[in-house]
Formats: C-alpha cells, structure tokens, sequence
C-alpha cells in the first residue's frame, strides 16, 4: 500500500509570511504522495472586523452567517488558498486548489445543533476519494481550503481540522496515512504560555484528563476530537507540532495515539 501524507496547517502560520515560506519549502521536499489543507481564521476575522462585522465562536468553531460565509469563501478559498499554491508551483511542487464544491470532492450537510444555531456550516458527509485517486496517481497536490458544499448549490464553512481528519479518514482505505497538524506550537502543551511544556504522547483516557482538567481547552478540543476519530478509523499516524517536525523528526511534538 502506498503511503500518503495529509497536513494541515493553522492560520498562524499563514499569517507569518516567514513561517509560511519555511513550511512550503519543507512540504515541498516531503517526498510521495500529499495533501495539504489550509485553515486561515485570524485572516477571516481581520477581513470581518474591517468591514464592521463582529466574529462569534462557540467552542473553537466558528459561527457562520451569510455576511460571514461570504468573508470566509473570499478568503479561504481565494486569496490565501491561490497564494498558497502560486508558492507551491514556484517550489516546483504541482499543486492545484481545491473546496469542497470542486468536482464534489467534499460534500457537507449543514448543522443541524439542538441549541446552537451555527449557521452555514458543514459537517463532511462524503469525500469523493476516486477522484483524489485520479489527482494524486497523477502527482497532483492537492491544496484543500475549509469551504465544502451540500451538492443544492450551497457552499459551507467547515473547519479545516475536520476536513483533514476527514480526508485521512476516507483515504485510508487505498493509502497508508500519516496526519499531521501544523502550527505556530511545538506541540500540545500542558501550559498553554510555556512552548517548553509539550505533552510528547497523548492517549484517549489522558485527552479525557486534561480536557476535564481544562489544560486541554478552547481549539484544541476539536483537534484532538478529530484526531482520535482518525486514529479509530484506519488513520496509522497523527502527530501535532511546529512545522519544523516534517523534516526533522528528532524535533519535540505530540504523538497521538489510541
């Protein structure tokens, strides 16, 4: 079985032209088949703010109304989505971007929560995995924004930590898949002020722990939600760290395990 790589990156890194250089030079040298997906919310906020709309999350997700949707598919699958992959190509690597609506490569339903009223945003039903097949076996990089679409025409916010678990999920089928997340930290930390206070393993009963415990709160929760049920669906390996850790991997980061 080949192997393939999934990474997402958070919009920390996006932001920081500097990191976001280094990263797609060292994704760029992974060698094999990848996907990268891309989130972008400090982006998305600072568009919104700027036009005189006020940001609401519930729980690290975003909540998404229609003067929102239209801020964040601008963004996400815009400007930070082609600057990504105009980078990729001059690094030589052959990206193409994707959301979810491109060739149905992901499908969503919009949520429907007993008490929080999300909006416009999806929860991935169906990943279109022969068509990614096509794209990679033809060394095709795939460059995913956190856009997806419900197939009526409706396009929806997703956040990009699912549709990677996601898309490590479905490929696991054909692909032995490694999922990494990458972000401004070395890893999860136990206090969130101190880069030094790395957790190197987390397992489902410690992850319960530390979220009861709130050391583990906020984004992260939804993270390490879609890490373990990667992990209980077929995904080999997921690892949570500093970009630094995709070519070096004596670099500190967070092994996640069952």
């Amino acid at each position: 079985m080949q192997k393939l790589t999934v990474i997402k990156i958070g919009g920390n890194i996006i932001d920081n032209p500097t990191e976001l250089a280094q990263f797609l030079t060292d994704f760029s040298k992974i060698e094999g088949n990848k996907i990268l997906v891309h989130g972008g919310g400090k982006s998305a906020t600072k568009m919104a703010q700027s036009i005189g709309l006020v940001p609401q999350m519930v729980e690290g997700r975003r909540i998404t109304d229609a003067a929102m949707l239209d801020v964040v598919v601008m963004i996400y699958a815009g400007q930070i989505n082609k600057d990504i992959v105009a980078k990729l190509q001059a690094k030589n690597t052959n990206a193409i971007g994707f959301s979810g609506a491109d060739g149905n490569l992901i499908q969503s339903d919009k949520r429907n929560h007993p008490t929080i009223d999300y909006g416009f945003v999806g929860d991935v039903k169906k990943v279109n995995t022969p068509l990614l097949q096509t794209l990679i076996s033809n060394e095709i990089v795939p460059v995913f924004c956190a856009i997806t679409h419900d197939k009526n025409g409706q396009l929806l916010n997703t956040n990009a930590d699912t549709i990677a678990s996601e898309l490590a999920i479905a490929l696991s089928e054909v692909y032995e898949v490694t999922l990494n997340y990458c972000f401004e930290k070395p890893g999860v930390l136990s206090d969130s002020e101190n880069d030094d206070s790395v957790i190197p393993d987390i397992n489902s009963e410690l992850y319960h722990k530390l979220k009861s415990e709130n050391v583990i709160h906020s984004g992260m929760i939804p993270k390490l939600d879609n890490c373990f049920n990667s992990l209980s669906q077929g995904v080999q390996k997921i690892k949570i760290g500093h970009h630094k850790m995709l070519q070096n991997e004596t670099i500190v980061h967070t092994l996640i395990t069952l």
